[in-house]
């Protein structure tokens, strides 16, 4: 099989609506028009409905009512409107097969969204928003995978939860990663190419040519949300840490491992979205 007969499968890719649409294309203009985007997502009254019951939780802290698209890029900044309408628009694209747990795994996504965002923060000119949005995105092409063939993807995740490599057990069963599946999807909605680079060489970022920074936060992330999840100790993370990696990524890591009890805090934010 190839990752074309993937897309084959598919009669249309994932519906995502027309301002998410819009808004991944202006992620490569730094003069995208914050009002114009606002307008246009109070357009989406669902879209609108999510974006504002995020945009008022605790979270955010913010201390008046946002009512309105126009209010949440006044008070909170079209860097996080645009993060709320993008996973907003992500959350609802697909309909996973009976028996995925697909509110876990955006909850894993968007840990892994906010860990790339802090690790970005330890790096010369870390991009923190297009880091969240690689880490938000970087299992896309798993849940693509589970929605097309979800027969395949039970038997994956079988054998993954057993103990073996994803990412090789994806190659050896369908002659594509969920990674691969993940840049081509991203590439097919447009989105810059430094997040399909990302996705696309996150399993083992030293091998790609050239290397991509991203794909490397993305690594390091992973990492890490697997030692939350299995309550690593801080000795251990910082003994199993991928050092290699974090050197090609310009990542201080002292001022990673002096701040490591911060993880207990992350949070993306988002996981309103999942109620």
């Amino acid at each position: 099989m190839s990752l074309s007969d993937l897309f084959a499968e598919s009669t249309q890719l994932p519906h995502i609506p027309k301002v998410v649409q819009e808004l991944i294309e202006s992620l490569n203009d730094e003069d995208a028009d914050m009002d114009a985007l606002s307008k246009k997502v109070a357009l989406d009254q669902a879209l609108t409905a999510k974006v504002l019951r995020l945009a008022n939780s605790a979270h955010y802290g913010i201390s008046r009512d946002i009512s309105t698209a126009q209010d949440a890029v006044t008070l909170l900044g079209f860097s996080t409107l645009r993060t709320m309408v993008l996973a907003s628009g992500m959350t609802s694209a697909f309909k996973a097969p009976e028996g995925f747990d697909q509110a876990q795994f955006w909850r894993d996504s968007f840990a892994v969204a906010a860990l790339s965002q802090w690790l970005a923060g330890f790096t010369p000119d870390g991009d923190k928003d297009t880091a969240f949005t690689c880490g938000m995105l970087h299992s896309i092409g798993q849940l693509l995978i589970h929605s097309v063939m979800p027969d395949a993807a039970k038997s994956i995740d079988q054998s993954a939860n057993m103990g073996g490599t994803r990412h090789l057990l994806e190659q050896v069963q369908l002659g594509f990663t969920s990674a691969e599946a993940g840049a081509e999807l991203a590439r097919r909605w447009k989105f810059p190419t430094a997040i399909q680079e990302a996705l696309a060489g996150q399993n083992n970022p030293e091998l790609e040519k050239p290397f991509s920074n991203m794909a490397g936060l993305l690594y390091i992330a992973r990492y890490l949300r697997r030692c939350q999840s299995d309550g690593t100790a801080e000795d251990d993370i910082i003994e199993g840490f991928p050092s290699h990696t974090a050197h090609q990524v310009g990542l201080d890591e002292q001022r990673v491992f002096d701040q490591l009890s911060e993880l207990e805090e992350l949070s993306s934010g988002l996981e309103g979205l999942l109620e």
